[in-house]
């Protein structure tokens, strides 16, 4: 068989981007053969390659799900003695989340082994819109929607404009076009307010609907194919 370079064969393998792989690489995690990788080693796909001691095999079909995500799960794939996201669900292929969502946060998460559509919904230069139901302590004051829509100043620069309406005296949705560290958590609180319950209810077409908490289930094929045509990036 053809060699390529390692960091390929992961991202034709639908694993993750080159550029992942890399990280990985770097960080020791990636083993061809039992041997730690190297940044300019080739491989055939032959070998016995392994990402965190579980075996590399190449996934054939890209899979997309979506799942409301209940707290105290966290969204990552790595064991750090905390409940992951993969360990609440089962499905056969091997899935990733879609950005994250914080240990008390719940709701809308992605799941797919399609790291370039990842790519486009995480990178922040692509800017795409993610729904909130924000539920806090006390009633909050127009003043305050109003000043969390156009801009607050939060881990050393301003948020960027976000689309705000009240639901009730103390609960508001929040359109997000970035994904900043605890954002919401961290506006409401320069706000000088504190967030009781955090819901993402959509994720630029995809919405959560009628998914119980624990309950996950493949997109729709009209979910994709809008999604996909809403961010500009071919299905092929």
């Amino acid at each position: 068989m053809e060699e390529m370079r390692l960091q390929k064969y992961m991202s034709q393998a639908w694993i993750c981007s080159r550029r992942k792989a890399e990280d990985y690489i770097e960080r020791g995690l990636i083993t061809v053969d039992w041997k730690k990788a190297i940044i300019w080693q080739k491989v055939t796909g032959e070998e016995d390659i392994k990402l965190e001691n579980e075996a590399v095999i190449e996934q054939k079909k890209q899979v997309y799900y979506k799942i409301n995500k209940p707290r105290w799960i966290v969204t990552t794939c790595a064991w750090n003695w905390d409940t992951a996201i993969v360990d609440i669900i089962d499905i056969k292929e091997r899935v990733f989340p879609i950005g994250r969502l914080d240990k008390e946060t719940t709701g809308l998460l992605l799941l797919t082994n399609d790291w370039r559509l990842a790519n486009y919904l995480m990178h922040p230069r692509y800017w795409h819109s993610k729904k909130y139901v924000v539920e806090i302590f006390w009633p909050i004051e127009d003043e305050a929607l109003d000043k969390m829509s156009k801009w607050i100043f939060i881990l050393g620069s301003i948020t960027k404009e976000a689309k705000v309406e009240r639901l009730s005296s103390g609960t508001f949705s929040i359109v997000l076009t970035e994904w900043r560290n605890r954002q919401i958590r961290r506006m409401v609180e320069f706000l000088w307010h504190k967030v009781k319950k955090l819901k993402r209810i959509q994720i630029e077409n995809i919405e959560l609907g009628k998914l119980e908490l624990w309950e996950y289930k493949h997109l729709s094929e009209k979910e994709l194919n809008n999604l996909f045509k809403t961010i500009g990036l071919d299905r092929n």
